[in-house]
Formats: structure tokens, sequence, C-alpha cells
């Protein structure tokens, strides 16, 4: 490998890790962790970052993932040697705008992989792409046959009923295409570009962002909304089941699986998870930290179809056993020790 291949100015080009939709609460977590591993960032996101974002990154570019002249001129600039692609119009969204999450969500994961394969022919070594990709991804064509199926596999339903599903599901198919069979009759192929790699996240719980409507987001929402002494009502029933997991497990798995020898991985795309409660199990330590806590379950029937598709746990057994995937909390535990501290802090005066 070329480690400072010379752009086309002639001038030497840095090596570094470009992560996309870094201005989130992922992007914060994982750019600290790469910055104290002492990797050069380069990162991206739709609006200006946080400058304790910034400070940890070589560049911070404001641009679309969708962009191709912003593209030209990462590839023109850097040595990019690992992607974090984290950018993607979410799956609420999505429903409403369906086209637009399609021109986002697959349209800027293919500028991207075409940009890693066009970076490994220039320096001469695969890049890594990681790519988190969605328990939105799976489709059970009833609830009957949810509850016939309580653990799914990666292989399993691969019928998504969201465009955020479909698009996650388009990605981790482009990925595979792109590491094993990119431009396969061309004369001058170049093997096996890109490692990718991607993980399909459960709900994640986190005590650091406050919910913004997300399909999976009736748990989280309703610990911030009782926290402040209001109302919530829940958009699913209480049976409702779908596994979850911390902010922070979430982020150490990304790191975890882009660690792993390649070697040691037997698929490109891995479930993870940690707990799987229901809502009622939600409301239940929500009574309990916050007595005389309002919640009512109001399920609104939309998105009750598209949680209702999703699995009540995933298998998570390949990535234990590849790259030592194994969760840091319970339920339980993760309620007490991550997220009710710091949203009792967060709220105290609401709360007063």
């Amino acid at each position: 490998m070329n480690a400072n291949a010379p752009s086309p100015s002639g001038q030497r080009r840095e090596k570094v890790v470009l992560v996309t939709g870094a201005g989130g609460e992922m992007g914060h977590g994982l750019i600290s962790a790469l910055a104290a591993a002492g990797r050069a960032i380069v990162a991206m996101d739709i609006r200006e970052l946080d400058a304790e974002v910034r400070e940890h990154c070589r560049s911070a570019y404001v641009g679309d993932i969708c962009d191709p002249g912003l593209m030209e001129r990462l590839h023109a600039q850097y040595e990019v040697a690992e992607i974090f692609h984290l950018a993607a119009l979410l799956s609420t969204r999505g429903e409403f705008a369906p086209e637009t999450a399609h021109h986002v969500n697959v349209g800027g994961t293919l500028n991207l992989l075409r940009l890693a394969a066009e970076q490994a022919r220039s320096h001469g070594q695969r890049v890594k792409f990681m790519f988190p990709s969605s328990i939105a991804a799976y489709g059970l064509p009833s609830l009957d046959e949810k509850r016939r199926h309580p653990v799914v596999g990666e292989d399993q339903f691969p019928h998504p009923h969201t465009m955020y599903g479909v698009n996650k599901r388009a990605g981790e198919e482009l990925g595979r295409y792109y590491q094993d069979h990119y431009r396969k009759l061309a004369k001058d192929r170049l093997a096996h570009p890109i490692d990718f790699r991607s993980i399909r996240f459960p709900g994640i719980v986190s005590s650091e962002t406050v919910p913004s409507g997300g399909t999976s987001d009736y748990g989280p929402e309703m610990i911030h909304a009782v926290a402040q002494g209001k109302a919530y009502e829940c958009f699913v029933r209480p049976d409702t089941r779908i596994p979850f997991m911390t902010m922070p497990e979430a982020i150490d798995a990304l790191l975890r699986l882009a660690a792993a020898p390649k070697e040691r991985l037997s698929r490109t795309v891995y479930n993870v998870s940690a707990f799987s409660p229901t809502a009622a199990d939600f409301e239940r330590l929500a009574r309990a930290a916050f007595p005389g806590a309002s919640v009512r379950f109001v399920p609104d029937l939309g998105r009750q179809a598209i949680v209702d598709s999703w699995p009540e746990e995933c298998d998570d057994s390949a990535a234990r056993r590849d790259w030592g995937w194994t969760p840091t909390y319970t339920f339980e535990t993760a309620f007490e020790r991550y997220l009710l501290p710091k949203v009792r802090a967060r709220y105290a005066g609401a709360m007063a």
C-alpha cells in the first residue's frame, strides 16, 4: 500500500477515517472514541457540527452525501482508509417522503460505496466500510407469525414493510455487491475493493438525546416525558415487544466489529441486541421511578403495524461467536445505571 498517495495536485494525501452523519449522538460517541485511538477523522453532516465534535476532526464538512461534487473533493484531498456511514433519513419521515428517503438512503450510500471503491483503486488497499443497518430490515408478515418466531436470525423474513427498511436492505446488498462482485465483467476490475461490515441495530435507548418520533422511540419517549412531569400517550400496545440496546453499547458494537480480523467474520450483516422489554415493562419502570406518572396506551394503527413486523428478539449468536459481541446491560440495569440518572439530572427543574 502507498500510505501517502499523492493527490491530483501533487500533494500527499492524509490517511483518514470518514464519518458521515457525524452530528448525531452515535457520531459524537464514535468520533470521540476514534480520536482517543489517534485516528485522523474527516466528518460530514448536513448541518454544522458542534464545536466539541469539530475539535476532534482534521476536517468537518457541511454537505450532502448525495452531492457527487463533494465525493470528488474528498477523493482528491484524502486517502480514505475507513468509512463509518451513519447518515440516513429515518423511518417515520421516510414514510411521509419515501422517494426522498430512497434518494438519500440508497443514492447516498451508493455514492459512498463508489468513493470507497475508487479510493481502493487509488491507494491499493481495501477500504473498510461500516454500515449501521436496522431491525427495520425485517418484515414479519403478521402478528401471529411474529409470535410463532420469537427469535429471528439474519436470513429470515427479509421483506421490510417501510421505505427505511427497504433502503437498509438495499444498502446491505449493495455493500455485499461492492465487496464481492463490483464491476464483475470489467477487464480492469479490482477484486474485493471494499471490506463491508454491517450491524442491524435494534431500538436504541439514549440518556443524552431527546427522542424525535422514531418508530422504536416509544420507550425512550415515555421516560423523557414522565421525567418532566408530562402525561404520555404510548403509540403501541402494552404487549408490544422488540429488542433494544443503549447508545454506548451500539457504539461499542460498531467499534468491535470494525476491529475484528476479517478472517473471523462469517457474514457481512450481523444482528446485535441486549434486551427485549414490552412497552408495559417501560411503563412499569417509569412508574416506579416517577410515582404519579401519567401513561396511557393509545395505539396508532400505522406505527403499530410497523413495529409488529419487527422481531421480538434477534438471534445475535453469530456476532457473539465471530467478534465477541456481548451486551453491557440488562433492561433493569440499563434503566437504573445508564438511563435514569442522566434523565433525572436533565429534568431536575421540571420535577422540583
